[in-house]
């Protein structure tokens, strides 16, 4: 594949993965391109856990599962990431970012717009909608072949220092190098992201994995390779669109946005 094109390729996995074994020379590939990433005097702050083991990655799922129900139930997920939400595609092309709800049950529909509510809330916890998510996410991660835990180095990771930043900047270029190589790979790649959300959670995610003092759990990924035709989860969105030229790109000064394709040439 062209690298332009794998570039564009690049997506979030919302569903599920086959059930086939990372192929061992997969998994390699993945860290050696997340170990080639730049880093502030070469400090290479990553560390990568690969998991296989089946009761680890079900015990994962289940802490998983049970912080999406929790931070539905209790209202956290849908206040914490109101801004980014958007129920119509009028409103996605308008704004161009966030994620849009283009799937869920069609007894919910009439509420989505509600969802930010008291009303709403209680509707969609009547409903099971936490409970139903909770349990699509502790699926999705359990039916994943691999799980990628990434850590930093606290010997350079020390938050509110230069040196912070430019960990956090390394282990984004890295993570960044190995999403690209699951394209390439017909892979898939997701953040499992809830249990980061409750700190005890996160703590549990910790102690499976052993953690020792001098290094800090930053991420987990689930990771297979992609069915021809993917299922969609229950309640989905997509996340496609991306900010015109003008909308994030300025030229000599912020006072100046840059011309979108096409419309300079029009002048």
């Amino acid at each position: 594949m062209d690298f332009l094109e794998v570039v564009r390729r690049r997506r979030t996995t919302n569903g599920p993965f086959l059930p086939d074994p990372v192929k061992p020379e997969h998994q390699r590939l993945l860290v050696e391109v997340g170990g080639m990433a730049p880093s502030h005097f070469n400090s290479q702050p990553w560390r990568f856990v690969l998991v296989e083991d089946r009761e680890k990655i079900e015990e994962v799922a289940r802490i998983s599962g049970d912080s999406m129900r929790q931070l539905l139930e209790e209202g956290t997920f849908w206040k914490r990431y109101r801004p980014y939400f958007r129920f119509s595609e009028a409103e996605m092309e308008e704004r161009r970012d966030g994620i849009f709800f283009d799937q869920m049950p069609s007894v919910l529909k009439p509420f989505s717009r509600q969802v930010f509510s008291n009303t709403g809330q209680a509707v969609m916890n009547r409903f099971g909608v936490p409970k139903t998510l909770g349990e699509d996410n502790r699926k999705l991660v359990a039916g994943s072949p691999l799980l990628l835990a990434v850590l930093l180095d606290k010997t350079e990771y020390r938050p509110g220092e230069l040196s912070g930043f430019y960990s956090v900047f390394g282990m984004g270029a890295a993570i960044e190098n190995i999403w690209l190589t699951t394209t390439e790979l017909g892979m898939g790649i997701q953040f499992v992201s809830t249990p980061m959300e409750i700190p005890e959670n996160w703590k549990r995610l910790q102690d499976l994995l052993k953690v020792p003092d001098e290094l800090e759990l930053m991420a987990v990924y689930r990771l297979g390779y992609l069915p021809e035709n993917q299922r969609r989860p229950t309640i989905d969105w997509s996340s496609r669109q991306r900010k015109r030229i003008s909308q994030y790109v300025f030229r000599e000064t912020c006072e100046t946005p840059e011309a979108d394709p096409g419309r300079e040439a029009a002048r």
